[in-house]
């Protein structure tokens, strides 16, 4: 094989494997950019579909974070909220985040990382109460899930952690007084989460002293279910406003529901002849 054959054939293996290796990091890059449905967003932020269109990646809001006020220092290390996503992160890159049990949200009164946003990524609008007025306090990052096989108040042990480190306190958990019946002397102290008043910042999970959290964060559509309009609470005025333009046009139809009353009474029952 003559020189130039050589090297023709060295440059087209050389060739192709750059260009597999830049497929494989593009697709890469593309499957870390998917939004990740357990990713908590600061304060503020738009829902998840929405929020990876309008944020740039421009990191303000993380060095907000990071030059707030309200520092936390626990023995002599500075506790990081705010993060950018990087590769391996399994966030979309260059997105801000927070882990709720190494660095929850401390609930800023100014809420500098929100305002800080250029985009709107980060908005006011989703800190409002129905009244209009914003707030920390309205902010809906996540909804705090308690695991009752590992919560040790739930075994009959004294303990609080959660409880005592919402700063929503006596709103978004609160203890509930049961009878201890194994005992019959004691009483459990059980955390109850109200979902209504929980912010998602993550500081119940931070505080929990089990070796994994018995109490975690997760974004409010992972958890949360969905009524829908055909049900409501017909004592809770706020809860019949919400379906007063509801369709009442709208029908249910199943299998079952395609068949008359008396042959889904009937169905699989054999008759004696």
């Amino acid at each position: 094989m003559d020189n130039k054959r050589r090297s023709f054939l060295v440059n087209l293996i050389q060739a192709g494997a750059a260009a597999t290796a830049a497929g494989t990091i593009v697709a890469g890059f593309a499957e870390e950019n998917k939004a990740k449905e357990l990713t908590l967003r600061p304060p503020g932020a738009l829902k998840e579909d929405e929020f990876l269109k309008t944020c740039i990646r421009c990191g303000l809001c993380v060095e907000a974070c990071k030059n707030r006020d309200n520092k936390v220092v626990i023995d002599g290390n500075e506790i990081i909220t705010l993060k950018l996503g990087a590769p391996g992160d399994k966030v979309p890159i260059g997105t801000p985040y927070f882990i709720a049990r190494t660095g929850p949200c401390f609930m800023c009164d100014d809420i500098p990382c929100m305002y800080a946003c250029p985009t709107g990524a980060l908005t006011p609008d989703e800190c409002k109460n129905d009244k209009g007025e914003v707030a920390i306090d309205y902010a809906k990052m996540g909804v705090a899930v308690i695991d009752p096989s590992s919560c040790i108040a739930f075994w009959g042990l004294q303990c609080t952690a959660c409880y005592r480190a919402c700063p929503e306190l006596d709103k978004a958990i609160t203890i509930e007084w049961k009878q201890n019946k194994r005992t019959g002397k004691h009483a459990y102290r059980i955390p109850v989460v109200h979902e209504e008043a929980c912010t998602g910042c993550g500081m119940c999970e931070q505080a929990c002293v089990t070796e994994i959290a018995a109490i975690k964060i997760f974004p409010r559509e992972v958890v949360l279910g969905k009524a829908g309009d055909r049900y409501v609470k017909g004592w809770d005025v706020k809860d019949q406003q919400r379906v007063k333009n509801a369709s009442t046009d709208t029908k249910t139809v199943t299998g079952r529901s395609k068949k008359s009353a008396v042959d889904n009474l009937n169905e699989g029952i054999k008759w004696d002849q």
